[in-house]
Formats: C-alpha cells, sequence, structure tokens
C-alpha cells in the first residue's frame, strides 16, 4: 500500500465515524421527541431499532478505527 493509499484508507475511517456520530444524534434526537413534553413516553419500534443501528455503527466504525490507529503507532502503517 502506497503511502496515499494509507492516507485515503486512514481518511475514509474517520469520516465513517464521523458520519456514524451524526447518525446516534440524529436517532436520538428522533426517539428523544417521542418521550414527554413532546411525545407520550411511548417510542416507537422503528425509532427504537435505527437508534440500536446506529450505535452499532458507530462501535463499528471506531472499532476499525481504533485497529488502523494502533498499526500507526505500532509503526506497521
Amino acid at each position: 500500500m502506497t503511502p496515499e493509499q494509507a492516507r485515503a484508507e486512514e481518511a475514509a475511517a474517520m469520516e465513517r465515524v464521523l458520519t456514524a456520530t451524526q447518525r446516534v444524534k440524529s436517532a436520538f434526537t428522533s426517539l428523544q421527541s417521542q418521550f414527554p413534553p413532546e411525545g407520550d413516553g411511548r417510542p416507537s419500534q422503528f425509532a427504537l431499532q435505527t437508534f440500536d443501528m446506529a450505535l452499532q455503527e458507530l462501535e463499528d466504525a471506531q472499532a476499525a478505527f481504533d485497529e488502523m490507529l494502533n498499526e500507526l503507532l505500532d509503526g506497521e502503517r
């Protein structure tokens, strides 16, 4: 892998974390609106699943980024 390819891969990993973080924020806002004072306190199954999937994607993105960062720190990249 060339240094340019490595940097592009690292940038893509950071972008994945950023995008996943934004999705969690959006899903949380949607879920939160279903609780008082705006909602009735019974979140929809869709809102719960969307939030759960967003959290899972963030966890996966962070794990992939951490792995890449560890490779950098160990001099393997």
